[in-house]
């Protein structure tokens, strides 16, 4: 069987799509099998431009005019497309007489651009383009969903035809797992991390759903509770508004910033900390709450799907939007949480890399009969 993946736009830097192609490639290849991997590549996109907005359009160039006519000449080798990130299932339109599948992370920009999240207003060109890759998914001969919730909002906002539509849990991208005590000691120390203290650890970026200054939020609360605890978050730098937070609170001393760090110090981060504490608003997935539970780390996350499907029984389920009533549940589970470990090792079974690929090739396999 002749894979072609299509991935993502470098300058894009859609990182968690980035690697989820990579893992197909690599993994599939692995397998033996024959595999392309290919992505629009930055030709007008690449030139230097002052104006920000300009350099968006010169990349929908690359991607949505000089790009097809490349997937174009690439289908006919293949037997099976394999769209990777279903923001690209623009392209669908050329796939009509291909077998193919796309792969829908989320529907978060999609829902934001029809209103549903005031949190996310969405421009006049945000919208056209979400519009677009509506149509695409609906244009689509399989999609497969990352969550059952992904699922279900595709669902509720598309007419597409439930038998079409199937749930294949993303794996692990990285070999996640416990850190040795003295490599962990060693990462942490460089770091700037005391592990003497006990701290609890969120990851993720900047993006509204990802509640940072909910998290910052909640560990001010707590400190009332537990004056000795840490908060590491890492991830990107902190906006003026978490600044102001930290700084309005007297949290300076007590919240660390860590930006753009290695996996390996990833690892030893979620082996030493106390907990990861992870109240995102909305995700397509939550691959944190996995790459925690890999690694032993407790998980406490948000009380609402797609978190408690991916933390199954192995977390603390706490309201995102509610602060003093999450900290004081935080509080009361602390001095036994590391209970969760093992539930956490058992749960995480689930989004083993071998299993996700499996589940991909029996798609593929069923598509092209």
């Amino acid at each position: 069987m002749k894979i072609l993946l299509i991935g993502n736009y470098l300058p894009d830097c859609q990182e968690s799509m980035q690697r989820f192609a990579d893992m197909l490639h690599t993994g599939l290849i692995q397998l033996n099998y024959e595999v392309r991997l290919l992505k629009p590549q930055p030709f007008f996109g690449k030139l230097k431009v002052s104006n920000q907005g300009l350099s968006k359009w010169l990349g929908y160039v690359d991607k949505f005019v000089l790009f097809p006519q490349t997937i174009q000449q690439a289908i006919t080798w293949a037997d099976i497309v394999h769209i990777c990130d279903h923001s690209n299932s623009i392209y669908t339109k050329y796939l009509q007489r291909v077998p193919h599948v796309v792969t829908c992370h989320d529907l978060l920009a999609v829902r934001s651009a029809l209103g549903e999240i005031k949190e996310n207003p969405t421009k006049w060109s945000g919208r056209k383009l979400q519009q677009m890759i509506l149509r695409g998914l609906e244009r689509s001969q399989r999609i497969v969903c990352v969550s059952q919730q992904t699922k279900k909002d595709l669902l509720r906002i598309t007419s597409i035809e439930p038998s079409t539509i199937s749930v294949i849990y993303d794996g692990l991208n990285y070999p996640y797992a416990p850190v040795p005590k003295v490599e962990m000691f060693a990462r942490c120390q460089a770091l700037g991390i005391d592990i003497n203290f006990p701290f609890l650890l969120h990851v993720g970026g900047n993006h509204w759903y990802k509640n940072r200054l909910g998290v910052l939020a909640v560990f001010h609360h707590l400190k009332q509770h537990n004056s000795n605890i840490f908060l590491v978050m890492v991830g990107k730098p902190f906006t003026w508004e978490m600044q102001q937070f930290i700084q309005e609170r007297g949290l300076e001393t007590h919240v660390k910033e860590l930006v753009a760090i290695e996996n390996n110090d990833l690892r030893a981060l979620y082996s030493a900390a106390t907990a990861l504490l992870f109240p995102s608003l909305q995700e397509g997935f939550g691959w944190p709450i996995a790459e925690a539970q890999a690694c032993g780390c407790p998980v406490i996350t948000s009380n609402r799907p797609p978190m408690t499907e991916v933390a199954g029984n192995a977390a603390i389920y706490i309201d995102p939007e509610n602060p003093k009533a999450a900290a004081q549940e935080i509080a009361q589970h602390l001095p036994t949480i590391s209970k969760l470990k093992q539930a956490g090792f058992v749960n995480v079974q689930r989004f083993a890399p071998q299993k996700m690929l499996e589940s991909y090739i029996d798609v593929y396999q069923e598509i092209c009969k």
